[in-house]
């Protein structure tokens, strides 16, 4: 698992007094940092660095961080930690569902940031080693998953996902034929302190379906198993 000093967080804010001041506490706290001030700046790093953790704002210059955070999860599973001032749960769910790990609004506590840091950290290092375990999984009508390469096939089609679509389809895939409640895929996929609450997951789960029949109709396994959550047919 990454210790502290191993770790690279890089911040884009176009703020210098923000940025400021996460710097000073990330480096106080043992981080080590980067600092992006725009959408395409953040995206240059993010490619030619190693990082380990982002924290992005949304409103950005160039391009704001929804299009950043879109266009890094086509090619990285970096864990992004959304900072905005937009605190609408709709801001929240689309920032999430394009493959922010968090959502941290303003003004915010220092002391809760470093412990959200820590959480993320903390499962993204946890699906790493889940992934390293078992690269690839193997569902209905020549579904396959290769968790090393994020990789999605139906019988040799590519089928493309987002990241909290993916995660869920593997989740669901790992524990075929066992029911996964609500609950335990947003602890899981969403994180323990998500507040979008059920709705985030049946929302995700109908796309995922979409998706793996539009590849082909027998691909979707995935079974809704009322008042309690999901199962995936072996």
């Amino acid at each position: 698992m990454l210790s502290v000093m191993q770790t690279t967080i890089l911040i884009v804010d176009d703020e210098p007094a923000v940025t400021d001041l996460l710097e000073y506490n990330l480096k106080k706290a043992g981080y080590a940092v980067l600092t992006a001030s725009d959408g395409l700046q953040a995206l240059q790093t993010a490619r030619t660095s190693q990082v380990d953790m982002i924290l992005l704002d949304v409103m950005i210059p160039e391009m704001d961080g929804l299009d950043v955070c879109r266009e890094l999860r086509k090619s990285c599973a970096t864990p992004i930690i959304m900072i905005t001032a937009r605190g609408e749960e709709v801001d929240r769910v689309v920032g999430l569902e394009l493959g922010a790990d968090d959502y941290v609004c303003k003004p915010f506590s220092i002391r809760e940031l470093l412990a959200r840091i820590k959480a993320v950290l903390r499962r993204s290092q946890m699906q790493e080693d889940s992934r390293k375990e078992s690269a690839v999984i193997y569902g209905p009508a020549g579904l396959v998953i290769n968790t090393e390469t994020r990789a999605v096939t139906v019988a040799d089609i590519p089928v493309t996902l987002t990241k909290l679509e993916f995660d869920v389809l593997t989740a669901l895939c790992r524990a075929a034929g066992r029911v996964l409640t609500r609950e335990y895929l947003l602890e899981q996929v969403w994180g323990y302190d998500f507040a979008g609450g059920d709705r985030a997951v049946d929302s995700t789960v109908k796309r995922l379906r979409a998706r793996l029949r539009a590849a082909s109709p027998e691909a979707d396994g995935i079974e809704t198993v009322r008042g309690l959550g999901y199962r995936m047919a072996k």
